[in-house]
């Protein structure tokens, strides 16, 4: 059983920043590929970032890419999402979440088998 407990959202303007921080139980975190992914109002969760085990590969929807920055340390089990130049249509739930498989990059929700409870980020105009 994987534990992920996200913080790190919040309120903030438009072109500002905010890191979001999932932090995971047990000893295994390094074997998994993590995933961001998030949900606005009314909408489909939609994938926004993975990283590989290793930290070494990444992967980014069109709609981030450039902007949002995924990263992991693996010491501390903690997987990061840094997120500049945040737009209003950034605003949603953000959710991490582990593939235990760890070796490929998916897109789709249901490729992961660990969630975390989400923390909502606020981007205001």
């Amino acid at each position: 059983q994987v534990q992920l407990v996200e913080s790190g959202g919040g309120l903030v303007q438009a072109g500002g920043s905010l890191r979001l921080s999932c932090a995971a139980s047990g000893r295994t975190f390094s074997n998994y590929a993590m995933g961001w992914f998030r949900q606005a109002p009314g909408k489909e969760r939609e994938f926004a970032a993975a990283i590989m085990r290793s930290g070494g590969s990444t992967y980014y929807a069109s709609a981030v890419k450039g902007r949002f920055t995924i990263s992991r340390d693996n010491a501390k089990n903690t997987v990061y999402l840094q997120m500049n130049s945040l737009k209003p249509e950034d605003t949603a739930v953000y959710y991490c979440a582990a593939d235990t498989g760890g070796s490929y990059f998916y897109t789709a929700d249901f490729e992961y088998d660990y969630w975390g409870q989400g923390t909502q980020v606020i981007v205001s105009s």
